[in-house]
């Protein structure tokens, strides 16, 4: 049986990790904004799902390997829990080759697909490019962590985030305002910090002699395979917010043009930060729920996920006040206009309406994912942008335009959260019936 002290050694560090590295995005848009201007701010802003989809990538490769490795472990099948390592390290590797070349050759084409034009083209690729350079970087790197989780170093994982974190700090100030290298150097100091962080998560494992990449070549397919399928949710619940930036970006330059995207620039990089924490509750209890459910232990199962709700139902009220209390001094943060700022006092009310919801959606999938119910985490993880694709279709062009853009993302999250209810009632009385 999970008590809570057990639950928040593992959920905290967790907690405090993902705040972090929402943070990565705050600090690379804090100095560009405040160096470039609005349209930096801007340009940044739409350069960043590719960061997103490159640490996403990791994330989900690394969670598929380590929930294998948990569940493995728990039925006391050493040599399969290696071979998951293993499998995941190649997939993680083969995965930061593919990205690199890909991305550094189509930087302008992907770029021109989410919007960018003229100048906000210009300042991206110079973003874009220097990020598919360490695309390798920041894939192995995020991709450690949850292994290192699911070995029981949550603090340590902590602490690589930590340091990768202030790694970036530093360069930041270092590469744009000191040096004058504008979105170049911003995006030099994003890679560095991530091989940092990349760096300390291998000691780690050759420490505790975790570190394997033997596994029969005849099962890398498969064992690929495995763990890619677990993976595309947590792949996905890292991306939700960024393919809602995505399509809030492009409404937006219809319906608002390039202030309403700066206005939200400012809003995304704050209210990502408790999205982050809120996964963060999802992935840290992830371990005792992979754990749990090797071990057939359905009571110690529920108590756990019970844990998970409270805590990140309490987390997001929290984060609500916060950020409501600073929302006259978010626009001066990133360096934005007067006009934006003023924007974004009047809007951000509205994006804290859904902020509980989210919170229901990121630690049901959470726990879907961590207990091989692939189908419904796959459904949780994709069904937010949908809504919000479809509410944005139909609900601005009848009901008042760039308003109805912000109103369709709340509307879209109450609508997930909803039905992550009632596939959770289903699992519930699945396990009942167990």
């Amino acid at each position: 049986m999970t008590d809570q002290k057990t639950f928040f050694r593992y959920v905290l560090p967790s907690v405090l990790a993902f705040a972090l590295s929402g943070v990565y995005a705050i600090v690379d848009g804090f100095f560009v904004g405040n160096y470039v201007g609005d349209v930096g701010l801007s340009a940044v802003n739409i350069a960043y799902p590719i960061v997103a989809v490159i640490q996403a990538i990791g994330t989900g490769i690394g969670m598929g390997g380590a929930i294998y490795y948990t569940i493995n472990q728990a039925e006391n099948n050493e040599d399969k829990a290696k071979m998951f390592t293993a499998g995941a390290l190649w997939t993680l590797l083969i995965s930061s080759i593919i990205l690199t070349l890909s991305i550094f050759l189509l930087n302008s084409v992907i770029l021109e697909m989410l919007g960018a034009r003229e100048e906000l083209l210009s300042i991206g690729k110079e973003y874009i490019a220097v990020i598919a350079l360490g695309a390798g970087l920041q894939v192995i790197g995020t991709g450690l962590i949850p292994f290192i989780r699911n070995y029981g170093g949550s603090f340590y994982a902590m602490i690589c985030m930590i340091a990768g974190f202030v790694t970036n700090i530093i360069l930041d100030y270092l590469f744009v305002w000191i040096l004058a290298q504008g979105a170049r150097g911003a995006a030099l100091a994003t890679v560095i910090s991530q091989g940092v962080t990349m760096i300390l998560a291998l000691i780690y494992m050759l420490r505790k002699k975790q570190f394997t990449l033997q596994i029969p070549l005849t099962k890398l397919a498969a064992v690929s395979a495995s763990i890619i399928k677990v993976g595309i949710a947590p792949f996905g619940l890292a991306m939700a917010p960024n393919i809602s930036l995505i399509i809030i970006n492009r409404f937006s330059i219809s319906y608002g043009g390039e202030q309403a995207v700066a206005t939200y620039a400012c809003i995304a990089y704050i209210i990502c930060i408790i999205y982050l924490i809120l996964q963060g509750v999802g992935d840290g209890s992830q371990p005792l729920l992979s754990r749990h459910y090797g071990e057939k232990d359905f009571t110690a199962l529920k108590n756990t996920r019970k844990f998970a709700y409270g805590f990140a139902l309490l987390l997001s009220v929290l984060g609500c006040i916060v950020m409501y209390l600073m929302r006259e001094n978010l626009g001066i943060l990133f360096g934005a206009s007067a006009a934006v700022n003023a924007e974004i006092v009047k809007i951000i009310p509205i994006f804290l309406v859904s902020v509980p919801f989210v919170a229901i959606v990121r630690v049901t999938t959470a726990s879907f994912y961590a207990t091989e119910k692939t189908a419904f985490s796959y459904i949780l993880t994709f069904i937010e942008p949908t809504f919000m694709l479809l509410l944005m279709l139909l609900l601005p062009p009848l009901f008042g335009g760039q308003i109805m853009i912000w109103w369709s993302t709340v509307l879209a999250r109450i609508l997930s959260a909803i039905l992550a209810l009632l596939l959770k009632l289903r699992v519930d009385k699945q396990e009942i019936a167990a």
